[in-house]
């Protein structure tokens, strides 16, 4: 089998550090691996497989000097808007973890276990955009659901974790909690946030826009759209809440004819990646302390609506840095191997 050129742009941040660990747990055809971040972080070491990896600067020519394959950028928009076409230029396969390029025609957006037929648009600007990552458990959810009933609406409201906005919002849960215990919350600060995190939750994740919606809950709206290639109807309420790592959501679906919560649980146990948890007389149900480094989407408190017949609620949680990010963008990778593989 041909063996590819990796680099992970954005190598020591928090998303580029769960690619580094997918890479190290899969059976991934890797020749060599080229960590890169910025100038701040380059000469930096870290530990792979093993081996130590010297960190290189992110340069616009050091794609086509290191020969690269495959280029996973988690590195920012600005970085992504800038670096990925030479990337691309350079011959590599552009998967992108940023918002910067999601919404462009011409750019495929990617759930392997939803749309993955769209890898095959990549040549058009060689670039794959990964979606946000309340996007795809949730879409990773309703594509079974979607595939047999004709869904018309999603109602979801999202409890965010704090690494989602990066390593420095976890630390700001953490030390606003030590500054709770030492009875001090009053004088911490925050910075990731626009109010104090810890025993908080802020319905706010990201800026508003002008219908009211957040930013964050507009691309829940168009990414799904653009994923399942429908109009879906779909209103988000995206919340961050103070917990580390996995966001979990409440899902509201109507259907235009009835839909059964036990054919749907059954659809979910057969749908690829799904884990159904589902006994909650057993107080057994998915929760983002279960689900960290775990690459599978879970989905329980599966039920019929008690008014409507044409309407079911389900309750979807994954770890936002693998699922959300890392684990989809390798799978992107995986795919578009076995899809060039063959032609």
């Amino acid at each position: 089998m041909k063996q590819y050129n990796v680099a992970v742009v954005g190598a020591s941040g928090a998303v580029g550090e769960e690619i580094l660990r997918i890479l190290e747990e899969i059976d991934f055809p890797l020749k060599k691996l080229v960590p890169l971040a910025s100038s701040r972080s380059a000469g930096n070491t870290l530990e792979f497989n093993g081996n130590e990896l010297t960190i290189l600067e992110l340069t616009e020519t050091v794609f086509a000097e290191e020969e690269i394959d495959i280029a996973l950028f988690s590195a920012g928009g600005s970085v992504s808007a800038k670096f990925a076409p030479c990337a691309a230029a350079a011959g590599a396969v552009v998967i992108d973890n940023t918002s910067h390029f999601r919404m462009e025609r011409d750019i495929p957006l990617v759930v392997p276990e939803v749309n993955p037929e769209d890898i095959a648009l990549w040549r058009q600007r060689g670039i794959i955009a990964n979606p946000n990552c309340s996007t795809i458990q949730m879409v990773q959810a309703l594509k079974p659901l979607e595939s047999a009933y004709d869904l018309i609406r999603v109602d979801v409201s999202t409890y965010q974790a704090t690494s989602g906005a990066g390593k420095t919002a976890m630390e700001e849960l953490v030390a606003q909690m030590q500054d709770f215990f030492a009875f001090k919350l009053d004088e911490s600060e925050h910075n990731s946030f626009p109010h104090q995190i810890a025993l908080n939750v802020i319905p706010q994740i990201d800026t508003f826009t002008d219908n009211g919606y957040t930013k964050e809950e507009m691309k829940m709206v168009n990414e799904t759209c653009k994923i399942l290639h429908k109009e879906v109807e779909l209103s988000a309420t995206c919340v961050r809440v103070p917990t580390l790592r996995g966001h979990a959501e409440s899902l509201t679906l109507t259907f235009d004819s009835a839909v059964s919560a036990d054919e749907a649980r059954e659809l979910l146990r057969n749908a690829p990646n799904i884990v159904v948890v589902d006994a909650p007389q057993e107080s057994v149900y998915p929760m983002p302390a279960a689900c960290v480094d775990r690459n599978e989407t879970f989905v329980g408190r599966i039920r019929n609506d008690i008014y409507r017949e044409n309407v079911l609620h389900l309750w979807v949680v994954a770890d936002n840095l693998r699922v959300g990010a890392a684990t989809n963008a390798v799978r992107i990778a995986q795919k578009w191997i076995e899809m060039e593989n063959e032609t």
